[in-house]
Order: structure tokens, then sequence, then C-alpha cells
């Protein structure tokens, strides 16, 4: 399966310059309907799309709403939650965007049909808080041999200024979402991700069964071990330095066998490397793709620890109040290529280790230490503190006001 890159998206979008042209045309002739939403995310149903397109369908039952997707599986997955859905990039699915008064994305114009939003009001939630530099802060961004990266910076900075709406979790993403899209701050409001509201829904208990019967479901798991989830973020095209060697699954196995203990391995969807390898070593080692389970915010809280690098799930994970492990093999290499909007060392608390066998021994000491174990949840705690203004499950419903007091304002 071919994986995407930022130089192929770009690509792309080059090459679709007469389909802009005249889906702009488009739109200046067609009239929006003011009862129709529209709703994509680029990683399938699920994310703040989904959580807030059911806020919407409660508080609107009248408003036509539909799912935009990007196959059929997705199709499938939107019908049986009785969402009405077509392919985004069908004719249909460029009727409904060109026709559509809100259009809410999670990662780009390209949740929707691209060529077709110009005009309508659109919503960008963004899926997670950025640790890596985004959009216009990131040069990876406009990878393209170098005459065409001033040309695709200006495309950047002149479409984000179609973006109505930017929502941020707290104070430290809303600056970072600001400069990335190059919006006036007036279009960034602090609402809470209302992917995150499953995770301060209801009772810790509750969330827990809820979590649990799902994961369990989906992995198979038999009796109630420790959870522990690997979730490495992408690099661009190139392998993922943090996975184990053939001797390192091996140790790892063995550890999960001591302690009781199953290894959720959780790739990026566009993540390079051998994670089907795992498994072949124990059967204390889970693979959980985004083939199986396209948002992975529904089971973080039948996730006893987290191991990642630079991935936002921490972020998210942090509202659970569960330990994380930082694995950084790479960075040094990853924050000068991509940059980060904080040093690496405040992210990670300063326990960063880059190999997995330093992993596991922070893991037992930390077993053993409760000083240590306390310092870890702490610095989970601080994450949720400096990066969540909200954790009361209204993160979506507060998103969908500041969508109609805007609305009315443009009016």
């Amino acid at each position: 399966m071919s994986r995407f890159t930022f130089a192929s998206g770009n690509a792309a979008k080059l090459l679709s310059v007469p389909l802009y042209v005249a889906g702009a045309i488009a739109t200046r002739f067609v009239r929006r309907r003011n009862d129709l939403w529209v709703f994509g995310s680029g990683s399938g149903v699920g994310e703040g799309s989904l959580a807030l397109l059911q806020t919407v369908r409660r508080q609107q039952p009248g408003l036509r709403i539909a799912w935009l997707a990007r196959d059929e599986s997705d199709l499938a997955r939107a019908r049986e939650l009785g969402i009405r859905a077509v392919l985004k990039d069908s004719w249909r699915g460029f009727r409904l965007t060109l026709r559509a008064r809100v259009i809410v994305v999670t990662h780009g114009f390209g949740d929707a049909n691209r060529f077709a939003v110009r005009g309508g009001f659109i919503v960008q939630l963004w899926h997670g808080i950025p640790l890596k530099r985004i959009q216009l802060d990131a040069p990876t961004t406009f990878a393209a041999p170098g005459p065409l990266r001033g040309l695709l910076r200006r495309l950047y900075r002149r479409t984000a200024q179609n973006i109505d709406l930017v929502t941020a979790a707290g104070a430290p993403s809303a600056e970072r979402l600001r400069t990335a899209f190059g919006v006036p701050e007036d279009r960034i409001a602090i609402t809470g991700d209302p992917r995150d509201d499953l995770l301060s829904r209801g009772s810790s208990g509750e969330r827990r069964a809820t979590a649990d019967t799902l994961l369990h479901s989906l992995l198979q798991l038999a009796g109630s071990p420790r959870v522990i989830m690997f979730a490495p973020t992408w690099r661009d095209g190139n392998p993922d330095p943090g996975l184990p060697s053939d001797t390192e699954w091996q140790r790892i196995g063995e550890w999960l066998e001591s302690t009781r203990s199953v290894l959720v391995v959780r790739p990026h969807p566009h993540s390079v490397g051998d994670y089907e390898a795992g498994p072949t070593h124990s059967r204390r080692i889970l693979l959980l793709d985004a083939t199986a389970l396209r948002d992975i915010t529904p089971v973080l809280p039948a996730v006893d620890a987290l191991i990642t690098d630079y991935s936002s799930i921490a972020f998210d994970y942090a509202l659970t109040g569960g330990p994380i492990y930082f694995l950084a093999a790479d960075v040094a290499e990853y924050g000068a290529n991509r940059g980060l909007y904080e040093p690496y060392e405040r992210f990670s608390g300063g326990r960063e280790v880059h190999t997995w066998p330093a992993l596991l021994e922070v893991i037992d000491r930390a077993d053993t230490d409760p000083s240590l174990g306390r310092a870890i949840r702490a610095h989970s705690d601080d994450l949720r503190r400096r990066f969540h203004a909200y954790a009361d499950g209204r993160n979506s419903h507060r998103v969908y006001t500041q969508i109609l007091e805007r609305l009315k304002e443009v009016e």
C-alpha cells in the first residue's frame, strides 16, 4: 500500500490546479443551503468530526447532515451509524460540498471535496494538539523541487484564509494552530477537542468498561492483562527507527510474559516499517492498525500505560491519568528536520529513552519504585493541565455553539 508523504501530496495539489479553478468558479454560481452541513476526516469515520456530527444531530434533528467518505469502507461504517454518506470525490460529494453551508474537517480541505469548499463556512478541528510543527510552521509541508516551494507556501497561506473557525484544546495549541494556519486570532476558539469528550464523560469506571469491551472485541483478549500501547508517529515516508529488532521483539515478549502484560502496537496509518513482525514473536504482542480501528481515542481508557515518541496521542492519553513512557530513538534528527513547538525534554518530562532495553528498564523501575511511578503520573497530569482547558465532556457542544454564533455574524 502506498504511503502518504508531503512531496506526493504537494505534487497532487499542483497537478489539480485546473480543478481548483473550475471549482472556485462553480462556487460563485451555486447557492449554499443553510440546512446542509457536511463532515469529513482524513483518518476515516471518527475523530472530532464524528463527535461533533453526533452532537449537531441531537441539537438540530431537522438539519441535513452528510458524511464525506474516503472510500467504500468509510461509506459502510457511516451507514452502520445511521449517517447519510457519499464518496467525497464523487460527483455527489462535489455537489454536497458545493451546497453545504458548513464544512467540518479534521486534517485539511481534502477531507471534503477540496474543489468545492470555497464560500462554505469551514471549521477546522485539527486532529490533535500539535507538538511537531505543522502546516505553515513546518518546512516539510512544502516538500517539492526548489522553485515550487515558494508557490506552495503562497497556495497554503491563501487557501488557509478560507477557514472560518479553528478550534483548540487550550491556549498553547491555540497559538500553535494560529501560526500554523496563518489565520487571525479571532478565528481561533478554545473549546476543547470534540474527540476527547469520551475521555471525560461519565465516571472513570464507566469509561474503562466501555473501552475494555471494545478493545477485547477487537483483539480477542483473554482475561485482564495489563495493557501497554506502543503508538509512534510517522516520519514522512521514512522507516520508523523505534521499531524493535528481532532480538528486541523476543526480549519484549519475554518481559510481557513475566509481567503478565500485553503490548498493543498501534502504527500511524502512514508509518513505514514491519510492525507485523512483533506478533510473530509472542502471543502477547498484538497489532491494532488503522484498518481495524480508524480512531484510537475510544480505547484509550482501557490502556494502562502508553509508549510514544512525538505523537499527539500523549496529550489525549494524559486525560486518562495513565503513565506515559517516551521512546525517542531519533530525537535530535527528528527535531532538526520536522521541528517541534517546544523542547522535547519538556514534552517528555526529561525521561525519554532511546532503546527498547532502556525502556523496559524504566517501566520495571516505575513498577517497583513508588516515587518514580508517582513522578511519571504527575507528568501526565502536567500535560493535561497545560494543554486541556476543559475536561467536562462538553467540547463538542462548545464547538457547536461557536459555529452558530459565528454564522449569525456572517449572515
